[in-house]
C-alpha cells in the first residue's frame, strides 16, 4: 500500500468562494439520534400510561366497592385488592324489576334523543353551511348563545309548558327537554363537517338533475355520516345521564337510570354504597358498547371538520 493512498484526498476549492466543508456522517448521526428517540418514545409512553392509570381508577375503585361485603367497605386504609369478594349486590341488581324499567326507560329516550338531535342538526346544519340568506348569521348565533345559560334555567319553563299539554310523566317531556341542549352543539358539529364538502361536488350533482333534498341524502349525508354518528354518540350519552330533567319531569313509571339509582340506593340515613357501584358498572356497559364499536366513526366525525376545503 503506497502512502498515497493513506492520505485523505484535500478538498477542491470552489470557484469563487471558499473551499466546501467536507460532507457530514449519516451514520453518526443516526447513533445520535437514536438513543433520543428512544427517550422520548419511552417518555410518551410513561405520559400515556400515568393518564390511563388517572382515567381507570375510579372504575377500579367501583369494582372494589362492588366486590366487596358491606362491612368491609368502610374500612379505614381502605382495601386496595378485595380480600373477601362478594356476588351479592350484582345478585340483588339482577333481580330488581325496577331497575330493569330504569334502563329500559333510558334506553328508549336516549335512543330517540339522539335520532331527533341527529335528524333536526342535519338539516339546520346543511342550511347555515351551504345557503344565504337574511337573518342566517343572527340565528347561528342565537343557537350559540343558547349553550351560555345554565340548563336548570330552562326546567321551570319546561315544566310550565309540558303541565299545560299534558306531557308531564310521559317520554315526550324527556325526549323534548333532553333535545333542548343536546342539539345546539350537534348543529355547530355538523355545520363544520359540511363546510369541507366542497361546493363543486354539489354543484356537479346540480348538473346532472339532482335536486337540492337528493343532493343531500344521497351526496352529503354519505360523506357526513362519521360527523352524525359523533353527534348521536354525544346526544345519546347526554340523554342517558341527566338526572335533573329525568327526577323533575318524570314519575316512577318513566324515570331514567341516574334519579332511578339515587332513589333506590340512597336513603334518607342510609345510603348502599356497595350495591349502587355495582348497579352504575352495570348500568354503564350501554354506553361502553356503543363507544366499542363505534369509536372509528367517532374520531372521524370529531376531526372531519378541523379542515376546510
Amino acid at each position: 500500500m503506497s502512502a498515497m493512498d493513506t492520505v485523505t484526498p484535500a478538498v477542491r476549492p470552489t470557484k469563487g468562494g471558499p473551499p466546501a466543508p467536507p460532507a457530514p456522517a449519516p451514520a453518526k448521526r443516526r447513533r445520535r439520534r437514536r438513543p433520543d428517540q428512544r427517550r422520548s418514545s419511552v417518555a410518551a409512553w410513561a405520559a400515556v400510561g400515568v393518564i390511563g392509570l388517572f382515567g381507570l381508577l375510579p372504575v377500579y375503585w367501583m369494582l372494589v366497592t362492588a366486590l366487596s361485603p358491606d362491612d368491609r367497605a368502610f374500612r379505614f386504609p381502605p382495601d386496595l385488592f378485595p380480600r373477601a369478594v362478594t356476588l351479592e349486590h350484582f345478585r340483588a341488581f339482577a333481580e330488581n324489576e325496577a331497575l330493569f324499567r330504569y334502563m329500559l326507560n333510558s334506553v328508549v329516550v336516549a335512543s330517540i334523543t339522539a335520532v331527533l338531535s341527529v335528524v333536526v342538526s342535519a338539516y339546520m346544519g346543511y342550511s347555515f353551511s351551504k345557503f344565504r340568506y337574511r337573518g342566517r348569521t343572527s340565528l347561528m348565533n342565537f343557537v350559540l348563545a343558547s349553550q351560555m345559560f345554565p340548563q336548570a334555567l330552562l326546567l321551570i319553563t319546561l315544566y310550565a309548558v309540558f303541565s299545560e299539554f299534558g306531557l308531564l310523566n310521559t317520554y315526550a317531556a324527556l325526549i323534548l327537554s333532553f333535545t333542548t341542549f343536546t342539539m345546539p352543539l350537534c348543529v355547530w358539529m355538523l355545520k363544520g363537517i359540511f363546510d369541507t364538502v366542497p361546493d363543486a361536488l354539489l354543484e356537479a350533482a346540480a348538473i346532472d338533475g339532482a335536486s337540492r333534498w337528493r343532493t343531500l341524502h344521497t351526496i352529503v349525508a354519505p360523506l357526513a355520516a362519521p360527523g352524525m354518528v359523533a353527534a348521536g354518540l354525544f346526544a345519546f350519552v347526554r340523554g342517558w345521564n341527566d338526572f335533573i330533567f329525568a327526577l323533575t319531569l318524570a314519575d316512577q313509571d318513566t324515570q331514567t337510570l341516574p334519579p332511578g339509582l339515587v332513589n333506590t340506593y340512597i336513603g334518607e340515613f342510609q345510603t348502599s354504597w356497595p350495591a349502587l357501584m355495582a348497579a352504575s358498572l352495570v348500568v354503564s356497559l350501554p354506553v361502553v358498547i356503543a363507544f366499542t364499536f363505534l369509536q372509528r366513526y367517532l374520531v372521524g366525525g370529531l376531526t372531519a371538520g378541523a379542515v376546510k376545503s
